[in-house]
């Protein structure tokens, strides 16, 4: 039985998860493969720190060279993270020609591009299954399973934390700061959680699922981005009191020959699948327009669901080695771009309801005030939410408006002239309203 040859760089949290299945599931990866896969080195930085798994001498090194440069090894993972430098080893590593097999979302934003030419160039593999959802197989979904379809929605919560900082304040009535604590407690969140409560994170996920989908490549700072630190407990509540719940959704949209891509935080009507993801799960909504509307849901982080989608990768690429056929599907899922690449869509053009929530004093007239600059930029009101002062003493109400379909644009506008307004304290909250593709 012919053997194929792993080379492994990192081996953090996830890197050890696959060493551990790679050991675990050796038996019935051979069976379902028909070879058998043999982790030969493993190189870390921290070659002399303890760990969870136990390696033979000699698998493990200081030196990346070891695993880039061995003739033997045919398949190397790439698990450092980063831009730099996971992008220059992973060009090595193609150049070398070995196949890559890398859960590396940020690498892949920012240079997947360069990254995909040197593995076609190359004639060799690059996976990436693992980069976006964790164990969940939207990356493999989207460019074999739904190659019969255009897709007109991409709506998806592809950050655990961010998921369960908001689902803690959501059922147990916790402020932001409570809900990031016991994140960062229970291992969900970073010492610094700005990558994922700014939706950085989330944005490099969803400009990879964009660039696949739509044949435009899409890169992370051409996606709008807005994180969740100003969400707050009473947004969660009066969502509630509308029937929604405030989720961060990745967005990708068809609108004609234009493509919308954004993150930022959402009402989600209380009844949609979306909403019921909780905790550190990630749900991806796909709607194809043959095949309709699909949802995959899963764990999106942790050692063994993405250990196991960079297993499910370098199974695939060893199945191409043994057959001969390294790039029968290419990184993006199409050998050339399309004819026609959609151009992006600004934010200012989208058009969707919005949640406002403003502080106001409380003097009369104030209501007919916002209403009438709302009504100045051709926006209609759905829905108004008044309750009564608040605690501090400051003499102040909040006010909460549903609007119906309006144009960002307008709405900006509208938000800009109201703040001049001397009746209204602080800044006014807007939260988009997403029903398409998210019921």
């Amino acid at each position: 039985m012919q053997t194929i040859q792993i080379g492994l760089l990192g081996l953090g949290n996830v890197g050890t998860g696959v060493v551990q299945i790679l050991q675990q599931q050796a038996v019935l990866i051979a069976q379902r493969l028909g070879t058998e896969l043999a982790l030969k080195k493993v190189a870390t930085r921290t070659p002399d720190r303890p760990r969870e798994v136990t390696l033979q001498a000699g698998q493990l090194s200081g030196d990346v060279m070891d695993v880039l440069r061995d003739p033997e090894i045919g398949i190397v993972i790439e698990l450092i993270g980063g831009y730099e430098p996971a992008r220059t080893y992973i060009l090595e590593a193609l150049q070398q020609g070995k196949h890559v097999v890398t859960a590396n979302k940020a690498v892949l934003a920012q240079h997947g591009q360069e990254l995909f030419e040197a593995a076609r160039h190359h004639g060799v593999d690059i996976g990436f299954e693992a980069s976006v959802g964790g164990g969940i197989p939207i990356i493999r979904t989207i460019k074999e399973a739904f190659v019969a379809n255009r897709f007109v929605t991409i709506a998806s919560i592809i950050n655990g934390t961010t998921n369960y900082i908001l689902s803690r304040m959501s059922d147990q009535g916790l402020r932001f700061e409570e809900a990031l604590k016991e994140a960062q407690d229970l291992g969900f969140a970073e010492a610094d959680p700005s990558f994922d409560v700014d939706g950085i994170d989330a944005a490099q996920k969803i400009s990879l699922l964009a660039s696949l989908a739509y044949g435009t490549w899409v890169r992370q700072e051409d996606v709008y981005t807005e994180g969740i630190t100003k969400v707050t407990q009473l947004d969660i509540a009066y969502a509630r009191e509308l029937g929604y719940c405030v989720k961060l959704l990745a967005l990708a949209k068809r609108d004609g020959d234009r493509l919308g891509v954004r993150v930022h935080p959402a009402l989600v009507a209380a009844e949609a699948e979306l909403a019921s993801v909780q905790g550190s799960y990630n749900a991806v909504s796909v709607t194809g327009d043959m095949v309709g509307r699909n949802l995959l849901i899963g764990r999106g982080a942790g050692a063994f669901p993405t250990g196991s989608a960079v297993v499910g990768d370098v199974v695939d690429v060893a199945r191409n080695i043994l057959r001969s056929s390294s790039g029968r599907v290419p990184p993006q899922g199409y050998e050339t771009l399309y004819e026609n690449e959609l151009s992006l869509q600004d934010i200012d053009d989208i058009t969707c309801k919005y949640y406002l929530r403003f502080q106001v004093l409380d003097q009369p007239g104030v209501l007919s005030a916002i209403a009438g600059i709302l009504g100045e930029q051709g926006i209609s009101i759905e829905t108004v939410i008044q309750k009564g002062r608040s605690a501090d003493q400051s003499n102040t109400v909040s006010v909460v408006m549903m609007t119906h379909e309006a144009k960002e644009q307008a709405v900006r506008r509208a938000l800009e002239a109201i703040q001049t307004l001397p009746r209204v304290q602080g800044e006014t909250m807007r939260i988009r309203v997403e029903d398409s593709g998210a019921d």
